[in-house]
């Protein structure tokens, strides 16, 4: 646990890595000229998270190149960014630890202005992406899936997307201390934060190779954040029950009528089925959305872990 270990240096950089071999090396040449014109002592904490490719080779090799500020962690297999993340955040020893992707979409030049802010009293700042560079339909859902989070749940922040984030140490002990089975990290600094603050920072096209994220897991990206911080689709569900239930009870006693004074009709069956396959929607959506709460309970209570640790390169 990172709170058993006291500030060993002023700021750690959580960098995890999935398939990264081609960014690996411009990470490295731009972030640590970087780092070092802040005249800290810092540490930079590599999490390759299962790749499948030549990453960790490569890390090996910026190991050997930096072993007096770099440490790599790799895991056994591919855990997700943010259960990567927190096995970092296990075993930071900086007074003030940072998140970046190791995709350079979020400049490494930024980092400065980042710390001024936790310098001034702030215990979380989060990064804005600037004139965002991606693609327009990942711009649109990440837009989406602001404006619900914003209007379902507690957590106020622009950007919840952008992993360029600094936190003071008390708020990364609380993020690990949690012990979440589906942990959204930028959510969880937002929710133990008394002084949060914002900032915009540069963003960028990729440097080089794919993005790890496609619609299917921005997708269950978002539901985490929503079923993990929020009831309010529960209750939603719950008042479109009662009002459909009540809507139903009045067309069946309006049929109970038709029945008594006109007599057997067949003209309104089509109409019947439509009001039936909605009827069943409604349900199916239903059971969805529960099985999703469901779901996060069964994950919570087994307490599998998120990540197992197959390696640590540092020097001791």
């Amino acid at each position: 646990m990172s709170s058993a270990l006291a500030p060993s240096v002023y700021l750690s950089v959580v960098i995890p890595v999935f398939n990264e071999e081609k960014s690996l090396p411009l990470m490295f040449d731009r972030l640590f000229p970087a780092l070092d014109a802040l005249h800290k002592s810092y540490e930079v904490i590599f999490i390759n998270d299962g790749s499948k490719d030549n990453s960790q080779r490569v890390l090996e090799e910026l190991f050997a190149r930096r072993p007096e500020n770099i440490r790599v962690i790799q895991l056994m297999r591919n855990a997700g960014q943010h259960p990567a993340i927190i096995a970092g955040f296990e075993r930071v020893r900086g007074e003030v630890v940072v998140t970046l992707d190791c995709d350079l979409q979020n400049p490494p030049e930024d980092i400065g202005k980042l710390l001024a802010l936790i310098e001034q009293g702030h215990d979380v700042v989060g990064g804005i992406r600037a004139d965002r560079q991606d693609v327009s339909w990942r711009k649109s859902v990440s837009r989406l899936s602001n404006i619900v989070r914003e209007r379902i749940t507690n957590i106020r922040m622009s950007d919840h997307g952008c992993m360029l984030r600094a936190y003071k140490r008390e708020i990364i002990d609380q993020i690990v201390a949690s012990r979440e089975a589906t942990p959204f990290i930028t959510a969880l600094s937002e929710y133990f934060a008394a002084n949060p603050a914002e900032i915009a920072v540069g963003h960028e096209e990729r440097s080089a190779g794919e993005s790890n994220y496609n619609l299917y897991k921005l997708i269950r990206y978002n539901f985490d954040l929503i079923t993990g911080f929020s009831l309010v689709p529960l209750q939603l569900f719950t008042m479109v029950g009662m009002v459909l239930s009540a809507a139903s009870g009045l067309l069946v006693v309006w049929m109970i009528l038709r029945r008594v004074f006109v007599g057997p009709e067949v003209e309104g069956v089509f109409t019947l089925f439509a009001i039936l396959f909605l009827l069943i929607s409604v349900t199916m959506t239903g059971l969805g959305l529960i099985g999703e709460y469901i779901g996060r309970i069964y994950m919570e209570v087994r307490r599998r872990p998120n990540f197992v640790v197959k390696q640590v390169l540092e020097r001791k």
